[in-house]
């Protein structure tokens, strides 16, 4: 580790500063990230006992905060007094860019209300990290966690499904399995990335057409990154008039007939219509 000059310690601005902390391997952590940490008056952790297993390691001993999406509104007016008393606080999330997908934005939106300095200190990201390493479009869009709901799964998928470029996922792990067959319904015709345990030992990357992609045998550890690519083929896909049409044949007809009738105007991937009838059946 690589200390401050006393100069530079005497210097640095009192507010709040968003660290970013490793993803998985440890040794990932910025000089500049681990000097800031060191000189903070308060740590808020989203869990006190992950972020002590980095901080030992660093021999840190800055006073921690619990700060998780639970209580960070009971914390806000006492985080708040105490950056107005002009103390280094420093913000760090489980593992990565605190605020993405993580607690953070409140006490930000705050501490710009009260006019309080909030600084980045930039580092490790799993967007970042699985992006870099995808081999797709550089231009993405991060969409964050699945929600719980089916239906507003099932609309913003629909509406992704417009972007020009890739998308960034992240989900856990009981959810892979179940969330598949909303990809290929989506996606068909498009190319996967799953990042798991990046950065760590047991570290493994699964690279896959979404129409080819299994489901997990046994549920992986950790949370997932998934990195979807942009329509590789430049393929047309089923558009709002196609599914109200289908929706009408699925009636009458069979899923083979109706993916023989939809695909005979127009190219579509055969499998993306005989995975949209699926889908009608199940959701219905």
């Amino acid at each position: 580790m690589i200390p401050l000059p006393d100069t530079i310690k005497n210097k640095l601005n009192y507010g709040l500063y968003i660290v970013s902390t490793p993803i998985g391997n440890l040794s990932d952590i910025t000089i500049r990230a681990i000097n800031i940490l060191e000189n903070s008056d308060y740590i808020l952790c989203e869990d006190t006992r992950t972020s002590k297993k980095l901080l030992e390691r660093y021999k840190i001993k800055s006073k921690l905060i619990s700060n998780h999406k639970f209580n960070e509104i009971k914390n806000l007016n006492k985080i708040i007094e105490i950056l107005k008393s002009e103390k280094i606080v420093s913000l760090v999330s489980d593992a990565g860019t605190p605020t993405i997908s993580d607690p953070g934005r409140i006490i930000i939106n705050e501490c710009i209300k009260n006019k309080i300095n909030v600084y980045p200190i930039p580092g490790p990201s799993a967007v970042s990290t699985a992006v870099s390493i995808s081999g797709f479009s550089e231009k993405y869009f991060f969409y964050g966690f699945f929600p719980n709901k089916k239906k507003d799964l099932n609309d913003d998928l629909k509406s992704l499904s417009g972007i020009k470029g890739s998308i960034v996922f992240f989900i856990s792990p009981n959810k892979i399995n179940d969330s598949i067959e909303y990809l290929r319904t989506f996606f068909s015709g498009r190319k996967i990335l799953i990042g798991r345990e990046m950065t760590k030992f047991f570290e493994e990357y699964i690279r896959a057409d979404i129409n080819d992609l299994k489901p997990f045998l046994k549920i992986p550890k950790g949370e997932l990154t998934l990195v979807i690519s942009e329509n590789i083929n430049n393929q047309i896909t089923l558009n709002d008039a196609d599914k109200k049409k289908i929706k009408k044949m699925i009636k009458n007809l069979s899923i083979k007939d109706i993916v023989n009738l939809i695909t005979k105007s127009k190219k579509i991937s055969k499998k993306e219509v005989y995975n949209y009838c699926l889908s009608i059946k199940k959701w219905n």
